[in-house]
């Protein structure tokens, strides 16, 4: 089976100009962002599911319809894996992607709120993916994109491996430059193996690259 998918479609070239600039203004910026009332919700069940747990805490961001998620709970056996995504429509396909694995959840919440709240509560993590979040490919359109934006020191905060993936090599650079910024270093590859999500497994039959952007573990 083959795909025809668009690639990436923008006039930037090269790192973002501002790149630095909306890094560092986040990085010291106090939040202001009220919590929404159903992330407040998925939070507190997110916590009383893990209970007294003391192993691995893995989140897997942006999840779409849990694929990675499953793929990732079995993956890492003695971890808990919790997906995270804003789409109730997205997470209702999960279904299709479960597994008899009963060391992850998948759960409706806005991510913004979610990583503050983790951060708050002193979650610390062992893994973070991050796995083909929107582009946002417009230059105008910077701020939207995860490394900087204000969301960006609650998911640093978190701690553990972070792994971004993307078919878009630019968006990667920046955030491998966004993280420098925070003092961590990552390592920029070509992605190999099993597909994780739809995304992926759709861009690499289409012919298009995909790339992913891992540091290395921290605390």
């Amino acid at each position: 089976m083959s795909y025809s998918v668009r690639p990436i479609n923008t006039t930037q070239t090269e790192v973002h100009d501002k790149l630095e600039e909306y890094v560092k203004r986040y990085q010291q910026a106090p939040r202001r962002r009220p919590v929404s009332e159903h992330t407040q919700l998925a939070f507190d069940a997110a916590i009383e599911w893990l209970g007294d747990w003391q192993g691995p805490i893995i989140f897997d961001s942006c999840c779409g319809v849990g694929e990675s998620t499953a793929v990732i709970a079995a993956q890492y056996p003695d971890a808990k894996v919790i997906g995270i995504d804003k789409s109730a429509a997205r997470l209702a396909k999960h279904t299709s992607y479960t597994n008899a694995s009963s060391n992850y959840q998948v759960i409706r919440a806005d991510v913004n709120d979610f990583w503050y709240l983790a951060q708050q509560h002193g979650i610390k993590l062992s893994h973070h993916f991050l796995l083909y979040p929107n582009p946002y490919p417009k230059p105008g359109q910077i701020q939207k994109r995860w490394h900087a934006g204000p969301a960006m020191p609650d998911f640093i905060a978190l701690g553990g491996t972070i792994e971004v993936r993307s078919n878009w090599r630019l968006l990667l650079e920046e955030f491998r430059l966004a993280l420098i910024i925070y003092g961590i270093e990552s390592e920029l590859t070509a992605v190999s193996g099993e597909p994780m999500t739809p995304f992926e497994r759709k861009y690499l039959l289409s012919g298009q690259d995909c790339w992913r952007l891992v540091t290395q573990h921290r605390m």
